[in-house]
């Protein structure tokens, strides 16, 4: 069980390493956590995001030696849940998964919520968008698909992998921007998600999805689709064979659909320091990597600092792109 360190007894057992008493500071009684701890996840139970959230909260909860109970708020496109974990009382027993809906949701004037209203503890997953055609599809690598695009008319081509504005409609407007076409040279086409997407597109009703390669895994595997290229600055360890855009059309360009654990903000520091290490004790452990390796799903990580400057550097990205596609409110 982790314990906590009190800072009285740091202060006083550092003054007697100083002294050349003792080698280590004493541990105190543990004050934190002395109960439950509620995980708040604004997204389905069975999801993605439900799927990443609960094996941190089963393997915290081993850490801690408090039940960590993970509650689905849905509803709002996210923002229930997230609402709920800003607003929660800052004591560190409730906090909650953040996801890069966060960064997109205030731009569509559904809430007054950005980042800066959570004390961030680490960023645990970021899933970069792959570009995915019908295995029938005459495009046998991105730079054909490329020059596809780029020779159509504007609106011939049809693309899909979430709803109107989604994270992969922005992975797509910013992938058209860089090849200096504009935000609707591909018509999109919303889906309820990158499954049903996906099965469109194995039926021949669109040119492209684009979505997260371990979205797309299912109908790859069933020889049914395949990636031709991933928007991130270096290929996935779990998908070697997809090269990414900047390899491939020399396009700089990244984005993806990430996942933070964060509670509402002004958490005491005593606290951020003992869940940021134990977060990244997670990340760094064989039953974590185990299970996103298990899933598909691309691990990243960042401290509580780096974790909120990314959060950031995210909301202005996808501003910009939201208004470069004409989906930004105000």
């Amino acid at each position: 069980m982790t314990t906590f360190i009190d800072r009285r007894s740091v202060l006083k057992g550092a003054a007697m390493a100083g002294a050349g008493l003792i080698a280590a500071p004493a541990i105190a009684q543990t004050k934190y956590p002395t109960r439950p701890i509620t995980l708040i996840c604004p997204w389905g139970a069975g999801g993605g995001t439900d799927a990443v959230v609960r094996i941190i909260g089963s393997l915290l909860e081993k850490s801690l030696g408090q039940p960590v109970n993970v509650v689905n708020r849905t509803g709002g496109s996210g923002v229930v849940g997230h609402s709920a974990i800003a607003t929660a009382a800052p004591d560190g027993y409730t906090l909650g998964i953040i996801t890069s809906e966060i960064a997109m949701m205030h731009h569509q004037g559904l809430t007054e919520l950005t980042y800066a209203n959570y004390t961030t503890l680490a960023l645990m997953n970021d899933d970069p968008p792959g570009v995915q055609v019908s295995s029938s599809s005459p495009y046998k690598d991105i730079k054909q698909l490329a020059d596809a695009i780029k020779a159509a008319a504007p609106g011939k081509m049809k693309a899909s992998g979430t709803g109107q504005g989604g994270i992969w409609h922005l992975a797509l407007i910013g992938w058209l921007q860089g090849m200096g076409l504009q935000p609707n040279h591909v018509a999109w086409v919303p889906s309820n998600g990158a499954a049903p997407a996906m099965q469109d597109l194995a039926a021949g009703g669109l040119d492209l999805v684009t979505c997260s390669v371990p979205e797309g895994k299912a109908m790859i595997d069933a020889g049914k689709a395949k990636s031709l290229a991933i928007m991130a600055p270096e290929r996935n360890p779990l998908f070697k064979e997809v090269p990414t855009l900047k390899e491939t059309l020399g396009l700089d360009f990244s984005i993806g659909s990430w996942r933070g654990i964060g509670g509402p903000k002004g958490l005491p520091a005593e606290v951020v320091t003992l869940l940021s290490a134990e977060l990244k004790k997670i990340y760094d452990s064989k039953e974590y990597k185990d299970f996103m390796a298990s899933r598909g799903l691309a691990m990243r990580y960042a401290d509580p600092e780096a974790a909120y400057k990314f959060m950031g550097e995210s909301d202005k990205a996808m501003g910009a792109f939201m208004k470069a596609g004409g989906l930004a409110k105000g």
